[in-house]
């Protein structure tokens, strides 16, 4: 049954998002990277807002690992966790230079190794730059798939294998699009517009209101 409903749903999806696309914007690989690690407890429109200038001071895993830390701290600020983030970006630059010869890797087990990379951020960057599926579970599609009925589960890994079982792996990738699409449009986390809903009695929480 979770099949044949999600077969049901990526249709309904297809139909209306089509050939959705990441919505943070990059020039290249390590751009993406480091995009997706600034997104975390942050919109991806305020991401898109910082990383011109960031990365018009800092290009290359090199410059960001050579960064002044302060510096670094200071323009991404607006994206929260400052801290944090930048130390993880520096040494995820660092390891990038030392050990992968200063390209972002391309298997999820070298990301994962990666300070600042969980799943979320590996399966994206294989997806963009890679070509190989993954679904990313941000808050869009952890929000969304348990209200569609397509996971019961909270925690991202387990949605992520929840939803891996039931959506046909060459729709990986997009699927995650179509999710960010549809949570921004009408599946929003306060006030979703149930009446407005494509998926409509195919969705657990529309039936159960």
């Amino acid at each position: 049954m979770e099949k044949e409903k999600a077969e049901v749903i990526l249709g309904l999806l297809e139909d209306e998002y089509g050939r959705a696309v990441c919505t943070l914007e990059y020039m290249s690989p390590l751009h993406l990277l480091i995009a997706t690690q600034l997104s975390a407890q942050c919109t991806d429109e305020r991401v898109n807002k910082v990383t011109p200038g960031l990365f018009s001071r800092y290009s290359t895993a090199r410059d960001f690992m050579e960064a002044d830390i302060e510096e670094l701290e200071e323009l991404i600020r607006p994206t929260g966790f400052f801290h944090n983030k930048a130390k993880n970006i520096k040494a995820c630059c660092k390891m990038i230079i030392e050990e992968f010869n200063g390209g972002v890797p391309g298997t999820m087990e070298e990301l994962l190794r990666l300070p600042g990379v969980g799943r979320k951020t590996a399966n994206l960057v294989l997806g963009e730059v890679f070509d190989v599926p993954g679904i990313v579970v941000d808050t869009h599609a952890g929000r969304l798939s348990r209200r569609m009925g397509l996971t019961t589960e909270t925690d991202p890994g387990k949605v992520e294998k929840d939803l891996m079982a039931s959506i046909p792996v060459e729709k990986w990738t997009v699927f995650s699009h179509w999710m960010v699409a549809h949570g921004r449009a009408v599946c929003n986390a306060r006030k979703p517009r149930c009446g407005e809903c494509l998926i409509g009695i195919h969705c657990d929480y529309f039936r159960n209101l």
